[in-house]
């Protein structure tokens, strides 16, 4: 009863943000790319049964914050018998000794958090000694952070042109896809376009203009929950949805118990760890949103 109860559950959750998806991405300024929208189902802290769910609902990408859950999920043998389509993507920060351990991940897509030279070049010399040479290359995204918090990771947005200079000339075994920021949670949609946002897309032009790439072929991944689909009319090319989707998640007692515990300051918050009032909030701000062609 209660996997029906979830299949059903699962199932319109899914459809009516896939509805959402593709309804924001109609009211984007022609000036944008036409690049259809990638929903990316965050499944941090869910069950596989709830994964193998929505891939039968017709989803493939699936987001995971923490490297342990992914190596857990991806291998996980329900999800290798029922989801040989998937494609997962990493989205929490990456430390340099977990690097192997996720390129080692089954059907692993995308890894959305390269934040600094050092780390792509370590994702670069370990994913030609994983996979040979005979390999495809591994697409990644670089994080940046617009909103200039330090409890979160990505670049400082004066470095993105060169990193992705040194990325698409120096790491031959990654394929560069894109920009990938968190920014601020909460920001207030009365008050016009996000800013983070913004920040985002003109470190593409700028990309784009340094390094002479068709705007089409540098995706921008950005908005969550609260905020995809004026993340999507204001040209996001991938969001990341998770609460939404599969309910909201239930955290272990203490924070001492939550996956990837570390030494140090605290970690940045997942990207879909909002209040219940931010989103509804959000939600009725969003309704009344006019998107400007900038």
């Amino acid at each position: 009863m209660w996997k029906v109860a979830m299949s059903e559950e699962v199932g319109k959750a899914l459809q009516s943000v896939v509805d959402r998806v593709n309804q924001a991405a109609t009211r984007r300024p022609k000036t944008l790319p036409a690049v259809s929208p990638r929903l990316v189902a965050v499944s941090k802290t869910k069950p596989p049964d709830m994964v193998v769910e929505a891939y039968r609902q017709g989803q493939r990408n699936f987001g995971e914050n923490y490297v342990n859950e992914l190596v857990d999920k991806a291998s996980d043998p329900l999800i290798l018998a029922s989801c040989p389509d998937i494609k997962w993507h990493f989205i929490g920060h990456l430390q340099k000794n977990n690097v192997n351990k996720l390129l080692g991940v089954p059907n692993l897509f995308l890894v959305e958090t390269v934040d600094s030279v050092k780390l792509a070049d370590r994702v670069n010399s370990s994913w030609q000694r994983l996979r040979g040479a005979s390999m495809q290359r591994l697409k990644i995204m670089v994080q940046i952070n617009t909103s200039g918090e330090q409890s979160k990771h990505g670049l400082p947005p004066e470095d993105t042109v060169n990193t992705v200079k040194h990325i698409v000339s120096q790491c031959s075994a990654l394929h560069f896809l894109g920009l990938m920021t968190i920014g601020r949670y909460g920001y207030d949609l009365s008050l016009g376009p996000n800013p983070d946002f913004q920040m985002l897309l003109s470190r593409r032009q700028e990309v784009c203009d340094n390094l002479k790439l068709p705007m089409e072929e540098v995706e921008l991944s950005m908005g969550m929950s609260t905020d995809f689909e004026h993340a999507i009319e204001v040209g996001s090319t991938n969001v990341r949805v998770g609460s939404v989707i599969f309910g909201n998640r239930e955290y272990p007692n203490s924070a001492a118990n939550t996956p990837n515990p570390s030494p140090g300051p605290s970690p940045a918050p997942s990207p879909e760890k909002t209040s219940k009032t931010v989103s509804e909030e959000a939600a009725k701000k969003m309704q009344h949103l006019t998107v400007s062609g900038q």
